[in-house]
């Protein structure tokens, strides 16, 4: 007669392809969240979630970009970004604008407390840089190593 442990080894062997420790998407899923977790007291200081961190990021880098090229930056569709851009604006941070020259274009623009937002977000790369333990190159690697995989995904 089989005992239950010996049918949960049995079941081990014969598909560790379905083995939670042994998925990589599992591990960077569980590594993703943890990296959220760790910004998030430096940007509570900032009273910016994750997301709307990124999307500063990229609005202080392109301040005027318009939105449709702002969520292929950040890769997020439009019914993500549209909610995240109206709370950043009513945080007094951006402003959204209709193109002068095609109206169903908006662009995003910095407000004055937008752009001074930006002085206090210089520690915030070095904070998780400091939390992560690991070396630059470590660091340099892993991204790049991250944005192979997603380019193949996303093929």
């Amino acid at each position: 007669m089989t005992t239950s442990t010996e049918k949960y080894n049995q079941n081990n062997v014969e598909t560790p392809q379905l083995l939670l420790k042994n998925q990589v998407c599992f591990s960077l899923y569980s590594a993703a969240n943890a990296m959220i977790r760790a910004y998030r007291p430096l940007l509570s200081e900032l009273d910016l979630t994750y997301p709307q961190y990124l999307a500063m990021m990229v609005i202080w880098e392109k301040n005027g970009i318009n939105v449709k090229d702002l969520g292929h930056d950040l890769h997020l569709d439009s019914g993500t970004l549209t909610p995240l851009l109206k709370r950043l604006e009513t945080k007094g941070f951006i402003t959204r604008e209709r193109s002068s020259e095609d109206e169903r274009i908006r662009l995003v623009f910095l407000t004055k407390q937008g752009t001074e937002l930006k002085n206090k977000a210089l520690s915030v790369p070095n904070g998780i840089f400091c939390k992560s333990q690991l070396e630059i190159e470590e660091l340099q690697q892993l991204k790049a190593t991250c944005e192979k995989l997603l380019a193949n995904l996303e093929k």
